[in-house]
């Protein structure tokens, strides 16, 4: 028995006594798949053209050396922060991803063909795969307004994008096995007070009717919208507002999308799980980490993260959730940022799932405030760090920091020659 096993045995029987059975909760984060995004690997740029985004788009902060600059490339940073981040788990395309041999395909062109090496790619690596479509970065954007935009050709452009993409993320559900979520998120809106905020909305989920008018199978594709506060250049009104989202995706059996970076700096979206949770089938989550606003800093195991955790273990919603990272820095080596988040992300989980949630229940329903307290405490002090080392043990991966110096060796071979 080495030093790890030997430690584990004790944080079992530390959590035995509170009635936590430890390989239990082990093994039900085993199959919690997380979806990574690719966007962190290029800092949005995607394979479109050869210059990466133009046209307005999202901004990725800093300059560090090595980022992906080619598909393959970043199929191969992807991979190596997967062998460093512990179970199976999935990634998340951005339309822009698109592999086209150099041909020049516009965002209503593309097609599952344009994906099919993300897909083998996905396949031989034991991956699922979930697909956005791009609504930004692109003339037909340049004035903030997609699939609202009172110029009827720019809409069917748009709405042509999206049934574009729900093709594409149903062929990779069909070969992969597992269904790929589609997010729609749109950008459009005003930087200032407009005069009619009715219309751009009606125009909106006319256009999204339009999009979902053909019924596709969910074993293979599950559509999801994702609402946002304000933008840069929609700091005033955007047309994708929460209740906006909330009441399109209850009225038509959608996925509501909840971005931990979308909300007011106060507002967490923890609380918003088990309320929409009565009303909706599933809840597609993308996890960043706000810093003032939307700000989309690598996730880490802070307080938000652990009350979202929490919230998806207590009330018994990991089945109906799908969890995604959003995030991009191009301040720190880009792989790191992966594995960081990630294994945050998992951590929290694993937190979660060693409560003794049954007990903590009880006490709640019986009017016992003062053992449900106390005991919520003493799991602050529990030898947690123990588990997830031998978590990482069982599934291959460097346990504590070791990780890091994985990624240096990589970054020195690799990403310094780019």
């Amino acid at each position: 028995m080495n030093r790890v096993e030997s430690d584990y045995r004790l944080a079992k029987e530390r959590y035995s006594v509170i009635g936590v059975d430890v390989d239990a909760a082990m093994g039900r984060l085993e199959n919690i798949k997380i979806s990574l995004n690719c966007w962190q690997g290029d800092d949005v740029g995607g394979f479109e053209t050869s210059s990466g985004l133009t046209d307005g788009g999202i901004l990725a902060t800093g300059n560090y050396p090595g980022k992906a600059k080619t598909a393959s490339q970043l199929r191969d940073d992807a991979e190596f922060a997967f062998r460093l981040i512990p179970g199976k788990h999935r990634f998340n395309l951005h339309a822009i991803y698109l592999e086209s041999g150099g041909l020049k395909v516009d965002r209503d062109e593309i097609r599952p063909e344009h994906f099919q090496a993300w897909i083998d790619w996905a396949k031989s690596n034991g991956l699922g795969l979930d697909f956005n479509p791009t609504f930004f970065s692109h003339p037909l954007a340049a004035d903030g307004f997609t699939i609202s935009s009172a110029e009827k050709s720019k809409r069917q452009f748009w709405v042509r994008h999206g049934i574009a993409c729900r093709k594409i993320a149903e062929s990779m559900g069909h070969q992969l096995g597992t269904p790929s979520v589609v997010d729609f998120w749109m950008p459009d809106g005003y930087k200032d007070i407009p005069v009619d905020r009715l219309s751009p909305r009606r125009r909106m989920v006319e256009s999204l009717d339009e999009i979902f008018s053909e019924s596709l199978n969910p074993k293979f594709e599950l559509d999801a919208i994702e609402s946002k506060l304000f933008g840069i250049g929609s700091e005033t009104y955007v047309v994708g507002s929460h209740e906006f989202c909330m009441g399109y995706v209850l009225s038509r059996g959608k996925l509501i999308c909840l971005d931990s970076g979308h909300f007011h700096p106060t507002e967490t979206i923890a609380d918003k799980l088990s309320g929409l949770s009565l009303f909706v089938k599933e809840i597609l989550l993308h996890v960043s980490r706000p810093v003032r606003w939307d700000s989309d800093h690598v996730v880490i195991w802070n307080d938000d993260l652990r009350g979202i955790a929490e919230e998806l273990v207590r009330n018994d919603l990991l089945a109906r959730t799908h969890i995604g990272l959003d995030f991009f820095d191009a301040t720190i080596n880009r792989i790191a940022a992966w594995v960081i988040g990630t294994r945050a992300m998992l951590k929290a989980l694993l937190a979660a799932l060693l409560e003794p949630i049954d007990d903590l229940r009880r006490w709640e329903i019986e009017g016992d405030y003062t053992r449900r307290l106390a005991v919520l405490e003493e799991l602050k002090s529990m030898p947690f760090g123990l588990v997830w080392d031998y978590y990482c043990q069982q599934n291959n991966v460097p346990m504590s920091t070791s990780w890091i110096e994985e990624i240096k060796k990589y970054e020195t071979y690799i990403l310094s020659k780019r």
